[in-house]
C-alpha cells in the first residue's frame, strides 16, 4: 500500500515536474518567437512625439500654429496630480503596483469573453501596454499583437520609472479633435490650462481614451456625461478626492468649446493671413515639411502686426475703389435655394454653410447675407450674426448700373458691411459689397535690417490663399529701370548725362521693334534725371543699348531681382516676370546705401528644446559685454554686409527717385513728411501697375493687376492706383518708424544744374534747379555738350530714326543724309496726366 501511494506520488511529481518542463519550454519558445524582432525599447527614452509648430509676433503675442498632430508636450512634473489620477482611475487603477500587465484583468477578460461567445470582448490593458501599442506597435486587435505588447510592456518597466511612463502615455494619447496629449485636448474642448481644469472636466478627457472617436461632447453628450460620472466615483473610490467632491462635480453640467458654452482658443488668435502662410511656405522648404509640422518650432516673426492691419487695408481700399469705378455687379455666385429661404432658421443655417471669406475688415467686419426681399428701390437682407433683418436702399448701389432689382434677385448672398459715423461709431446703414476682381499685393520691410514689416498677397486670404507678393510672377514694367539707370551711373554716366529722347528702331533679328514712350512725344536731349523722373522709355532703350544688356542684367541678378535677366532690349522695360518680394527688396538696397540685406519674415527660429536654430541678424555686437562702457556711447555693432553698388551711386540714384515723388509720375499721390524715393511703373496696355519707394528707414511696394492679365483701362496708371496705397500706409509707418534725411556718403560734392537742359547755373536760380552730388575729381561736362563729349555721346553711338516705319535713317548730327533737312524734336512733354511709361 505504502509503496503504491509513494508510486503514485511520484508518478504526480514526475507529471508536474515534466509539465512544468514542457509548460517553461513551450513559454520560453513563445518568448523566443515573438521578441527576437521586437522593436527597442530605449527609443522611449529620447520620445521626441509630434509638436505643434508656434507663430509669434515680435511683441511675443501668439498669431498662429501649424500642426498635423495638436500637442504641447508636458512634464510630468507639471500635470497636476488630480489630472493623472483620473486617468489612473479611468484607465489602470493599479498602475503603480503592477509590473507592467495585469494577470488578473486579462484572465477575467478572456473568461468574460468566452463566457459571452465573443460578444463581450473589453480591453485588460494597462497604461503601460497602451503606450507600447501607440509607439512600438500596431493596433491591430490579434493575439500575436497583445503577447508582443505584454512583453514590451514588462521590458519598458525595467527601464522606465513609472512617471516617465505616464508622462510618455499623458502627452501621447488621442483625445479626439485631433488633439493629441491632456494638454492639447484642455485647450481644444475648455480652452483652458491644466492647471485651470475642474474636477469634471478633468474626468470628462479621461473618459476619451475608451473612445475619442465617439465620445463627442455634444452628438454624445449622455454617453460621455455617463462615463465622466463614473470615473469621478473611481476617483473618490480609490481615495484621490472625496465623495461629496465627487457629488458636486457629478451634478454640473457638461460644458464645451464644442458645445458652444466657451470660447474656442482658435478666437483668440488672429485670422490666418497671408504673412503667417507664407512662414509656413518657406520655412517648410527651409527645414522640410516633417520638421515644420512635427517639431515643435517657435518661430518669432518680424511682422508688425498694426501695421499689418494698415497694410491691409490700404491694398483693399485701392482694390475695392478700383472695382467699383467699373459699374460692375459680380456678387459673390452663391444663390440660397427655395428651400433654404422657408424661415430664418433655414436661411441662417444655409448661409453659415457657405465657403464665403469672413477676414475682410475694410471699414468694418463684412458680413455674408442673403436678399429675402428686392424691389426696384430697396433689399431686404438676412445677416449673419445679426439678430435684425438689414436693409439696402437703392443710394448705396448709386456706383452700380440700374436698380436694385436689376442687380440683385431672391436667394443671393452678397457681402455687407455696416457704415458708422466717424464721430462716434453709431450705426447708420448696411451697405453692399463684394468681394473684387482686380487683385494686388503690398510689402514694407525695414532697409537695414531686411526684415518685412507688413505683406498683404491680395486682397483676402480666405477669398485666395495665393500670395500674390511672393509667388504671383509679373512684368515690373518702368520700376525696373532705376537698375538700368544704376548700371549707367556705376559705368561713368552722371545725372546730367544727355540722352536723346527721340524715336529708334531696334533690328531684333526677327523684326523692327519699335519703342515708344507712353504719351507717344519726345523731349530731344534731356538729362538722365528728367529720363527717369518722367518715365521715358526710349532714354531708357538707348541708356541699355550703351551700356550693355549684358551689364544691366548684371545689376538686376546681383541685386537679386532676377535669378537670370534674358539680355534684350526691351527688358530694360520691365518685360520680364519677377515678384514684389524680390523687387521691394532690390528698392532697400538703394535705400541703405548699397549693401546687401536679405529680406526675411523670421527673426528667429527655435526648437523644442529652446535651442535657437535660425537667427537672421548675425550681426555682432563687439562692446555688448563691455562693463567700462562710457555713459551715452552706444556699442558697436559689426556688420559684414556684402557691398552691391558705389554708394555714391546709391546716393544719386535715390536724389534721382526722389524727383520722381516731387516733380515726376508719382507728384501729388505721395505727400509725406520725411524725404521719399520711389518709381511708378505701368507695363504694356496697363496689365500692370507698381509703385515702390522707400523712406531713410523702410521700403514699401504695391501692385496691382488681374491674375489672369488684361488691361485696367486708359487712365490706370502706378501713379494714379498704387502710389495712394504706398501714402496711405507709409502715412502710419512714418509715426512708428521715423524717417529723415538720406545719407550723404562721403567722396563727392554738390553742384547745381537745370534739370530740362543739364547746364550749370548757379545757386537760386528758380525752381527747374537741382543739387546733384557728383563724386569728387570727376569732370562732369553739363548741357549740349556733355552729347559729343567726355564719353557721354549718346546721340552719336546711337541710330536715330523716325518714328514710322517709312522715314529715313539720320546721320550723326540728326540731318536726313538724303535731303539734310533736320529732325524736328518737339518741345518738353506736357505732363498733365500721371503715366509711368509701360513696355513700349
Amino acid at each position: 500500500m505504502t509503496r503504491a501511494i509513494l508510486s503514485f506520488f511520484g508518478g504526480l511529481f514526475s507529471f508536474i515536474m515534466l509539465g512544468t518542463f514542457f509548460g517553461a519550454l513551450t513559454v520560453g519558445g513563445v518568448i523566443w518567437v515573438y521578441t527576437h524582432d521586437l522593436p527597442s525599447t530605449e527609443q522611449l527614452a529620447n520620445y521626441a512625439p509630434p509638436m505643434i509648430s508656434r507663430v509669434y509676433s515680435g511683441e511675443g503675442d501668439m498669431m498662429d500654429e501649424f500642426a498635423r498632430e495638436r500637442r504641447l508636450f508636458t512634464p510630468i512634473e507639471d500635470i497636476p496630480p488630480l489630472v493623472r489620477a483620473a486617468f489612473i482611475s479611468a484607465e489602470d487603477r493599479y498602475f503603480y503596483q503592477h509590473q507592467g500587465f495585469n494577470p488578473l484583468a486579462i484572465l477575467s477578460a478572456a473568461r468574460d469573453a468566452v463566457v459571452s461567445r465573443g460578444r463581450n470582448t473589453r480591453g485588460a490593458s494597462t497604461i503601460t501596454q497602451q503606450v507600447m501599442k501607440n509607439f512600438l506597435l500596431s493596433s491591430d486587435r490579434t493575439v500575436e499583437r497583445k503577447i508582443r505588447e505584454i512583453i514590451l510592456a514588462f521590458r519598458v518597466e525595467q527601464t522606465l520609472s513609472k512617471d516617465e511612463i505616464l508622462e510618455l502615455y499623458l502627452n501621447e494619447i488621442f483625445l479626439g479633435q485631433n488633439s493629441f496629449g491632456v494638454t492639447a485636448a484642455a485647450q481644444t474642448y475648455f480652452n483652458k490650462t491644466l492647471e485651470d481644469l475642474t474636477l469634471e472636466e478633468m474626468a470628462f478627457l479621461a473618459a476619451l481614451p475608451q473612445a475619442p472617436s465617439e465620445y463627442h461632447p455634444v452628438r454624445a453628450r449622455e454617453r460621455v456625461t455617463e462615463r465622466r460620472n463614473w470615473i469621478l466615483g473611481q476617483m473618490a473610490e480609490n481615495g484621490y478626492i472625496t465623495q461629496d467632491e465627487a457629488e458636486a462635480a457629478r451634478a454640473r453640467p457638461l460644458l464645451t468649446v464644442q458645445g458652444g458654452d466657451i470660447p474656442a482658443f482658435r478666437q483668440s488668435l488672429p485670422e490666418r493671413d497671408y504673412f503667417t502662410d507664407e512662414i509656413r511656405r518657406q520655412l517648410s522648404t527651409t527645414f522640410g515639411e516633417e520638421e515644420f509640422f512635427t517639431g515643435g518650432l517657435t518661430i518669432r516673426a518680424t511682422v508688425d502686426p498694426a501695421m499689418q492691419v494698415v497694410a491691409a487695408h490700404a491694398l483693399q481700399r485701392a482694390l475695392e475703389e478700383y472695382d467699383r469705378s467699373q459699374g460692375e455687379w459680380r456678387g459673390t455666385g452663391i444663390t440660397l435655394t427655395a428651400e433654404d429661404l422657408t424661415d430664418e432658421e433655414s436661411w441662417r443655417a444655409a448661409l453659415a454653410r457657405t465657403s464665403l471669406a469672413r477676414d475682410i475688415t475694410l471699414g468694418n467686419p463684412w458680413h455674408p447675407a442673403v436678399v429675402l426681399e428686392v424691389s426696384a428701390d430697396r433689399a431686404r437682407i438676412g445677416i449673419e450674426g445679426e439678430a435684425e433683418i438689414g436693409q439696402i436702399d437703392r443710394p448705396d448701389i448709386n456706383w452700380l448700373r440700374g436698380s436694385v432689382s436689376d442687380n440683385l434677385d431672391v436667394g443671393d448672398v452678397v457681402y455687407v458691411r455696416a457704415v458708422t459715423a466717424d464721430s462716434d461709431g453709431s450705426f447708420q446703414r448696411w451697405s453692399l459689397r463684394q468681394v473684387p476682381e482686380v487683385e494686388g499685393a503690398f510689402m514694407a520691410m525695414d532697409v537695414n535690417t531686411g526684415r518685412v514689416i507688413a505683406m498683404q498677397g491680395g486682397f483676402s486670404y480666405q477669398a485666395s490663399s495665393f500670395n500674390r507678393a511672393t509667388q504671383a510672377m509679373r512684368q515690373p514694367g518702368s520700376s525696373f529701370k532705376p537698375f538700368v539707370y544704376a548700371a549707367a551711373l556705376d559705368s561713368g554716366f552722371t545725372p546730367a548725362t544727355i540722352i536723346i529722347d527721340a524715336p529708334i528702331e531696334i533690328d531684333t533679328g526677327e523684326g523692327i521693334w519699335r519703342p515708344n514712350n507712353s504719351n507717344h512725344d519726345f523731349l530731344g536731349p534731356a538729362p538722365m534725371r528728367l529720363g527717369i523722373e518722367q518715365s521715358r522709355n526710349l532714354m531708357t532703350v538707348r541708356l541699355a543699348q550703351e551700356v550693355g544688356m549684358d551689364v544691366v542684367a548684371g545689376y538686376a541678378e546681383r541685386f537679386g531681382v532676377y535669378d537670370r535677366l534674358q539680355p534684350f532690349l526691351a527688358n530694360s522695360l520691365g518685360a520680364q516676370e519677377t515678384t514684389l518680394f524680390r523687387v521691394v527688396a532690390a528698392y532697400a538696397m538703394f535705400a541703405n546705401g548699397g549693401e546687401r540685406v536679405e529680406p526675411t519674415l523670421v527673426d528667429r527660429v527655435q526648437d523644442r528644446w529652446g535651442r535657437t536654430v535660425y537667427r537672421h541678424d548675425n550681426r555682432q555686437c563687439i562692446e555688448c559685454t563691455e562693463p567700462d562702457l562710457p555713459a551715452g556711447q552706444a556699442p558697436w555693432i559689426a556688420s559684414r554686409r556684402q557691398r552691391v553698388m558705389d554708394p555714391i551711386t546709391a546716393y544719386q540714384l535715390t536724389s534721382m527717385m526722389q524727383g520722381v515723388v516731387q516733380r515726376g509720375t508719382a507728384s501729388g499721390a505721395i505727400r509725406l513728411p520725411v524725404p521719399v524715393a520711389g518709381k511708378t511703373g505701368t507695363t504694356n496696355d496697363a496689365r500692370d501697375v507698381w509703385f515702390v519707394g522707400y523712406t531713410s528707414t523702410m521700403v514699401a511696394g504695391c501692385y496691382i493687376g488681374f491674375d489672369r492679365p488684361r488691361s485696367l483701362g486708359r487712365r490706370a496708371s502706378g501713379g494714379g492706383l498704387c502710389a495712394p496705397v504706398f501714402q496711405e500706409f507709409m502715412t502710419e509707418a512714418i509715426q512708428h518708424y521715423g524717417g529723415g534725411r538720406f545719407a550723404v556718403p562721403p567722396g563727392g560734392h554738390f553742384i547745381s544744374i537745370d534739370r530740362h537742359t543739364g547746364e550749370r547755373v548757379g545757386e537760386g536760380s528758380g525752381g527747374d534747379v537741382v543739387a546733384e552730388y557728383f563724386r569728387d575729381g570727376e569732370e562732369p561736362v553739363f548741357g549740349i555738350d556733355a552729347l559729343i563729349d567726355g564719353g557721354f555721346a549718346m546721340g552719336m553711338a546711337l541710330p536715330v530714326f523716325a518714328p514710322d516705319p517709312s522715314s529715313v535713317t539720320l546721320s550723326e548730327d540728326g540731318t536726313d543724309p538724303g535731303t539734310g533737312e533736320t529732325l524736328q524734336v518737339p518741345g518738353q512733354a506736357n505732363f498733365g496726366t500721371l503715366s509711368a511709361g509701360g513696355l513700349y
